[in-house]
């Protein structure tokens, strides 16, 4: 059993380098051919056997594309919906303040947002999940930064400087065995 993982494709909050977690947007034009190229990517993978995205726009829209390619139905868990950033949405990743919250695991985002414990423990029940329901089964997440960054927490150990400098690129495609 594998579990991949893949963050959507492009916004245009993304490339304007603005926090985006619980704002629905769609993808940028851009980012609708990322999505096109990961569905190649994945086809070529050839083992695929499940699809579980977000419900967020910009992962539906890059599940779609995997999807159409594939064959497959998108299976929807809103567990996998990018974190609530609060009152920093829509602000530059580089407003003061944001990378303290950031790693103030035990406390919510300012403005009603979610704490790193709160993404983790429904990030963890997803993948475990995954693992009890398709044990024979290779399945494909489509979900967001802050999720992939939890994601391979699951499977790394990893201190908090490792934790806070994650990165995943849109559309970049990871694979972990289960």
């Amino acid at each position: 059993m594998k579990l991949y993982v893949t963050r959507h494709g492009l916004t245009e909050w993304n490339a304007a380098e603005r926090i985006s977690g619980a704002t629905d947007i769609d993808l940028a034009p851009e980012g609708l051919a990322m999505a096109q190229e990961l569905a190649a990517r994945c086809e070529e993978a050839g083992d695929i056997d499940r699809i579980i995205a977000s419900p967020m726009r910009r992962a539906q829209q890059t599940a779609q594309a995997v999807a159409d390619r594939l064959c497959l139905p998108i299976q929807t868990d809103d567990r996998l919906r990018e974190w609530d950033y609060g009152s920093f949405e829509g602000m530059p990743r580089t407003t003061p303040g944001f990378p303290e919250a950031k790693a103030a695991w035990g406390c919510r985002m300012p403005g009603g947002g979610e704490s790193v414990f709160q993404i983790v423990q429904r990030t963890y029940n997803v993948i475990d999940d995954v693992r009890r329901l398709y044990p024979d089964e290779n399945v494909l997440l489509v979900c967001h930064g802050g999720i992939c960054r939890v994601i391979d927490s699951y499977f790394e150990d990893m201190t908090v400087e490792r934790f806070m400098g994650f990165f995943m690129g849109n559309c970049e495609l990871r694979c972990y065995p289960l």
